[in-house]
């Protein structure tokens, strides 16, 4: 998956902001959410937290360190709990290194901690986010977005977004060609290029590869999508398609253009 960033100096700031513990500190905080009227699994918010043991300044004063930090849902069913934090540390990179949040947030502090020994008088703070919002829950269908950001020194921090889409009756993932025919895919990315150009203010004919990073300026949709009431909502990462500065962009083709290429399938029952 690629690498991403989002170009938002409030969320930068918030994020790479002074922290205000120097111990190496683990602790979780459980939220109950009171559910919706279409929530049909019950569910709350968790989270794992870790701070550096080492600070960036030798000052009293300054107590910046390094902050790993999960808030994540937790379902009554195990299964789903699993399936989440088992994307989640698959797309942190650190399969067979890490096994629960807890250990993907004590390693990076452990990184952390061995930087700073090892490049004394750096005044580099890194952090780590991972932060799941439940987007839709369903029966048959439950939708997850994860927004990654970390930083480890350079220019600006990394930001990922992806959405895990998930049958919970199935145990299954939920994928594009689950709910599109093959025959139907040609057409799905010919609806989703008219609909992009027009957000774009973009002519028919005009070149997808200037000012956009479409392989030689063919059109392509994202792997990343969720379903709404509304259709299937895509989302391109930063530095998929356009520059850090544009941040994420999104693309919504409704149900109503791609009915004739929909498949039979349970899931899509949610959204008629």
């Amino acid at each position: 998956m690629k690498k991403i960033v989002l170009a938002l100096v409030a969320v930068t700031g918030m994020y790479a902001c002074s922290q205000k513990k120097t111990e190496k500190v683990i602790d979780s905080a459980s939220t109950a959410v009171t559910a919706a009227d279409t929530d049909s699994l019950s569910y709350s918010y968790d989270s794992v937290k870790v701070y550096g043991k080492a600070r960036v300044s030798s000052n009293k004063l300054v107590t910046d360190t390094a902050k790993a930090v999960v808030v994540y849902p937790v379902f009554q069913d195990q299964t789903v709990n699993k399936f989440l934090e088992d994307r989640v540390i698959g797309i942190s990179g650190k399969q067979g290194l890490s096994k629960s949040y807890k250990e993907l947030t004590t390693g990076f502090i452990k990184e952390y901690d061995t930087y700073i020994a090892a490049n004394k008088g750096s005044e580099e703070t890194w952090f780590q986010k991972l932060d799941m919002k439940v987007k839709a829950n369903y029966p048959n269908y439950i939708s997850v977005l994860l927004v990654f950001s970390d930083y480890k020194g350079g220019a600006h921090p990394n930001y990922l977004f992806t959405y895990f889409n998930y049958n919970p009756k199935t145990y299954q993932t939920i994928t594009l060609d689950s709910i599109i025919t093959a025959d139907g895919m040609p057409k799905l990315r010919a609806i989703g290029e008219n609909i992009f150009r027009r957000n774009e203010n973009l002519a028919p004919n005009a070149s997808l590869s200037e000012g956009y990073f479409f392989d030689q300026g063919v059109f392509t949709l994202p792997e990343t999508f969720t379903l709404t009431k509304e259709g299937i909502k895509f989302l391109y990462n930063p530095y998929e398609i356009k520059a850090y500065a544009a941040g994420t962009t999104e693309l919504l083709v409704p149900f109503s253009k791609i009915n004739d290429i929909m498949k039979e399938s349970s899931v899509l029952i949610n959204f008629k």
